[in-house]
């Protein structure tokens, strides 16, 4: 009893655990730029002392769904959205660089360019400042041009270029911050065939509807658990039973 109660009691916790990342993608459904994570289910022996005669369930992300979600026009002359394969470098939290699809940028108070979600855009020569403008314009292999305040319509100054970068998608890997970076840590070299788009963003990849179609079936699966752990319970007290009974 203790085998079955066991695998029961392993499947219930790793379907909870698979159910918060499913909840996780379906939370960012409309997150720009974002990358669902995909989940899978496998079997493990536990090993000790002896033969491993137990196994229990285990939930793990293999791997991140990588493909290009919806292009969204905002018309807003600081969205940009990558147009084909590629991604745009900014400096995380923690001073490194990483990558992103968002293109949601804006300027803070200081001027710097920064995402949606407050982190700094890199350029060529780092972190990139936009000084006050009438006009920004992106081009499509990312150099930043402003037209700065009271001048002619023709008359542009060059700021400031973004970093896109292409590497392998089989050497990047998604960290706990949503952010993308290469499983060595380094950071990527810029590369000039990444073309972007004004004046629209990108949308998260995830499909809602079979994120709950998802949503449902771990919800299912977990209260098999339940009933098989609560089936292993009275299978015990009924052996017992028959136990003091002889």
């Amino acid at each position: 009893m203790d085998r079955m109660l066991y695998v029961a009691m392993s499947g219930a916790k790793e379907t909870m655990l698979a159910q918060s990342a499913n909840n996780n993608n379906l939370a960012n459904a409309s997150t720009t730029g974002f990358r669902a994570d995909l989940q899978q289910f496998r079997s493990m022996p536990v090993f000790g002392n002896g033969h491993p005669t137990r196994v229990y369930a285990m939930s793990e992300r293999p791997a991140t769904d990588f493909t290009a979600g919806p292009l969204i026009q905002t018309g807003h002359d600081l969205d940009v959205a990558i147009n084909g394969n590629g991604w745009i470098a900014v400096q995380a939290k923690d001073g490194t660089e990483a990558y992103t699809r968002a293109g949601d940028f804006r300027t803070d108070a200081n001027g710097m360019l920064t995402t949606g979600t407050g982190l700094p855009v890199m350029g060529d020569g780092g972190p990139i400042a936009i000084p006050p403008a009438d006009k920004v314009i992106i081009a499509a292999d990312g150099t930043i041009s402003i037209r700065p305040p009271g001048a002619n319509p023709n008359e542009l100054a060059v700021v400031e270029r973004i970093k896109l970068v292409n590497p392998d998608l089989q050497q990047m890997k998604k960290g706990n911050d949503g952010l993308i970076r290469n499983n060595d840590g380094e950071p990527a070299e810029a590369d000039a065939n990444v073309r972007l788009v004004q004046g629209a963003i990108e949308g998260s990849n995830v499909n809602p509807a079979e994120a709950l179609v998802d949503m449902i079936e771990l919800s299912r699966r977990f209260e098999l658990q339940v009933k098989m752990m609560k089936t292993a319970d009275d299978n015990a007290e009924r052996s017992a039973a028959i136990m003091r009974a002889t």
